[in-house]
């Protein structure tokens, strides 16, 4: 029956643009099914293809944002304006007016907690780490963190290094059926939760360990 009210939901949110928090409540959509509302209701001045945009994400003024292809937003805020002016208008009796566009290009992963300033152009192929501000623009083929965010690695030699480390985990046969698209598996995903937690907690002394160091741009 539930599964019932949850397609009828995603019906009505999708096709009609009603019962959207419902949804969200009941369906719990991840991050592709929300970003395929988003492309149909959501104001944006443009998203790509194959985008994923989880559901607690904030983009304060959609029409100012625009999104490439293969762009993973995750629990963060783009900001379009700066929420000074209208104090800083009444406080000083002056006209004032700050906007500006949020534009990430193509094979953008913005990370939980990040804040996206508005007049930001990120990437293409770029990480933004968790919790980062970012209040410039992010040159492409980067890794930014901090705050406020800066370049601190290169996103080639970050690839290189964790392809490296992925070749070495005990569940490697399981990420290779998975494939490069690296889709969520209701089938595989299991029998690869239960190698891991193995790894993770091993029960005897001795047990082989995974050495994560590196690995925290993509938090």
């Amino acid at each position: 029956m539930k599964k019932l009210i949850v397609s009828l939901l995603r019906y009505l949110a999708f096709e009609k643009n009603r019962a959207v928090g419902l949804w969200r409540w009941l369906g719990d959509p991840d991050g592709e099914q929300w970003a395929d509302y988003i492309s149909r209701h959501g104001g944006l001045h443009a998203i790509g293809k194959c985008c994923s945009i989880q559901a607690n994400v904030t983009i304060t003024d959609p029409s100012y944002v625009r999104l490439g292809n293969n762009v993973r937003l995750s629990g963060c805020t783009l900001f379009g304006h700066d929420g000074t002016v209208n104090m800083l208008c009444r406080a000083y009796g002056v006209l004032l007016d700050h906007v500006g566009p949020v534009d990430i290009r193509d094979n953008v992963f913005v990370g939980h907690g990040a804040i996206v300033l508005p007049g930001v152009t990120i990437g293409p192929n770029v990480i933004v780490a968790a919790g980062s501000v970012v209040t410039r623009d992010v040159p492409p083929d980067s890794i930014v963190a901090g705050v406020p965010a800066r370049r601190v690695a290169d996103l080639g030699s970050y690839v290189e290094r964790l392809a490296a480390q992925t070749r070495t985990l005990p569940w490697f046969d399981l990420i290779e059926k998975r494939g490069v698209e690296c889709d969520f598996d209701p089938v595989l995903q299991p029998a690869l939760d239960r190698r891991r937690v193995a790894v993770f907690f091993p029960s005897s002394v001795g047990a082989a360990g995974v050495d994560a160091a590196g690995l925290e741009f993509a938090a």
